[in-house]
């Protein structure tokens, strides 16, 4: 297979990506949808996933490559990669990637303006980091999914959006970056510690300034943000449906009351004794029409209202077809890549990166011959 074109304001940019799961290989999408050129490492076997590999979208717009890192030459091979790359991405247990011999030491002893990018759930340091954790743990320390969900309730878990994608995924790929710049302006690479508490802690900082300031109280269901104020949250229609508000600013709330037949509450809005009354008569309107009764209601308004949809109807959406927020390409439909960029277009170009597939057009394209060893 010919090497595609890159496109992207990351175009030339050259990154190594150590096959794991979850946040690690969604940041490596995210720099190939940019236009880097991501080689994804798989080991022999696959990362163990219960996905067939056609299917698993993380690994679009990159090539893959079949390196056994316990193997006696593994380890060089990889290195090899690493002297001709701009960004290393691992997301290993802190020390495994040394054992392996593929660690930042190693590897910049090679290109001493490599960015090695480490994604954990615990970080390289503190008492948790060696155990083992998933997205609900390191959202549940740091206090962020104890603000989710009805007060007297178990907070609901999230999907793994919150810590492995938001507080992981894009920490490190902000993190990388940001490295890579400074090791273009002064030659020397450095170590990103990327850890999802962190991240996850970070996207919380406007929440502990309100807290601080006794605007936010530290409990579920209580706040404006949180469920706990009756014109920013969910309501259920009458065909089991749902409706989201999200009527904060006083304009958006009167237009809201009007079209939803309540104008009696306007001065129910800053009265959080009365928060009660207005939430069971904003439920009880939302109860007599369908979903899509309402949002015919409200389309064309400012009351911040939207009906809420499932993962296969979101594509269809007006707004999002017309932006194409959504694409297929060979056959799925997926997130379009993301942001936009008006002189450096990004797009789908391939599909996931099947195990080894590209080994022969890598080993061309980044001049390591070695990589091919076993093949002919």
């Amino acid at each position: 297979m010919a090497k595609t074109p890159a496109h992207g304001p990351l175009t030339g940019v050259r990154v190594v990506e150590l096959a794991g799961i979850g946040p690690g290989p969604f940041a490596a999408m995210l720099l190939a949808d940019l236009g880097a050129d991501v080689v994804r490492v798989d080991r022999p076997g696959g990362p163990g996933l219960a996905i067939d590999p056609a299917f698993d979208v993380t690994n679009r717009n990159k090539r893959s490559v079949v390196v056994d890192l316990k193997a006696p030459d593994g380890p060089a091979r990889v290195l090899d990669l690493v002297a001709r790359a701009d960004i290393l991405i691992e997301g290993y247990r802190p020390g495994v990637a040394e054992r392996l011999g593929v660690g930042p030491e190693a590897c910049r002893a090679r290109n001493a303006r490599l960015v090695y990018g480490r994604m954990t759930g615990w970080g390289q340091d503190g008492p948790l980091a060696p155990r083992a954790g998933h997205d609900i743990g390191y959202i549940a320390v740091t206090g962020a999914l104890g603000m989710i969900g009805a007060p007297g309730e178990p907070p609901p878990a999230p999907a793994n959006l919150l810590g492995d994608y938001a507080g992981g995924s894009l920490y490190l790929v902000v993190g990388v970056l940001a490295a890579l710049h400074h090791a273009r302006a002064t030659g020397t690479g450095q170590t990103v510690d990327a850890a999802i508490v962190d991240g996850t802690a970070h996207l919380s900082a406007m929440i502990h300034g309100m807290l601080a300031a006794g605007g936010w109280q530290d409990r579920r269901g209580a706040n404006l943000l949180d469920g706990g104020c009756p014109y920013y949250g969910t309501y259920e229609t009458a065909d089991g449906a749902y409706m989201a508000v999200g009527a904060l600013e006083p304009r958006f709330y009167e237009e809201f009351l009007h079209l939803l037949g309540i104008e009696g509450h306007t001065d129910t809005r800053r009265d959080f004794t009365r928060w009660g009354e207005l939430r069971e008569a904003v439920a009880a309107r939302f109860l007599t029409r369908t979903r899509d009764e309402w949002t015919a209601v409200f389309e064309g308004s400012d009351a911040c209202v939207a009906p809420v949809l499932t993962l296969r109807e979101a594509p269809g959406h007006p707004h999002l077809a017309a932006r194409g927020t959504f694409t297929d390409h060979d056959g799925i439909t997926q997130p379009a890549p993301a942001p936009r960029f008006s002189a450096t277009p990004t797009a789908v170009r391939t599909g996931p990166a099947l195990p080894g597939a590209d080994t022969a057009d890598v080993a061309r394209d980044w001049d390591v011959p070695e990589l091919t060893k076993g093949l002919e």
